[in-house]
């Protein structure tokens, strides 16, 4: 995924709800993004000590995540992946143009969806009537599409990882969405590869692969 492009393909909205009731979670209920920490603080992470960066990705591949959404994703076979940028250095480094790849453990290669692909995924599930097998108990629910198209759009905007740019000691956060809908376990052996990152000078760093074992092993100890 070529960040700079992507972003640049949409206007983006500010989709904040304002909280109101009591004794509701804030996240659950105004579907705000989660509180931003160092990459360092989760499992799956990679740390390139002599570049002071690390990156992180972090599944939201629960029943309880997904609380955080306007639309239950896993259970129409969309997984989203959150990305956590620490930029420890003392210079910005770009992610104008960083490709950002689910890689299965088979190798095979998922770009990040756009909206517009979530929606016809959800559409065409909808229409199968098929369930998506996916880690941990998450029952499959049955979505209207017609009526989930708006709160996608609403979702990217308020969810998507938009930072172009990672200054010196600051941490970005943002979600990636990815069709895993023809995989059994989607996150076993499988990876996040990011690459094409550059520094203030342009010359590229060396490539990150932060695999999901990490994050699988951190929720299950006797994984295999």
């Amino acid at each position: 995924m070529r960040l700079g492009i992507l972003l640049l393909k949409r206007v983006l909205a500010s989709c904040f709800i304002a909280a109101g009731l009591a004794g509701v979670s804030a996240l659950a209920l105004d579907h705000l993004p989660p509180k931003v920490q160092p990459a360092t603080e989760f499992a799956a992470v990679e740390i390139h000590a002599d570049e002071k960066l690390a990156i992180a990705a972090e599944p939201y591949d629960t029943k309880e995540k997904m609380i955080l959404f306007r639309v239950d994703y896993v259970s129409h076979g969309v997984l989203p992946v959150r990305l956590i940028v620490t930029n420890n250095s003392d210079r910005p480094i770009s992610l104008r143009d960083a490709r950002i790849i689910y890689v299965t453990a088979t190798g095979d290669r998922i770009q990040a969806a756009e909206p517009e692909d979530v929606e016809r995924l959800m559409t065409m599930r909808e229409k199968q009537g098929g369930k998506i097998p996916m880690p941990g108990p998450i029952p499959a629910i049955h979505l209207k599409p017609k009526a989930s198209d708006k709160a996608i759009e609403q979702d990217f905007n308020t969810f998507e990882f938009q930072a172009l740019v990672v200054e010196p000691h600051t941490t970005r956060a943002g979600f990636l969405f990815y069709d895993v809908s023809g995989l059994d376990h989607p996150l076993k052996g499988a990876l996040l590869n990011l690459h094409t990152i550059k520094n203030a000078d342009g010359q590229e760093l060396f490539y990150f692969e932060i695999p999901f074992d990490k994050y699988l092993k951190s929720k299950s100890p006797q994984m295999n």
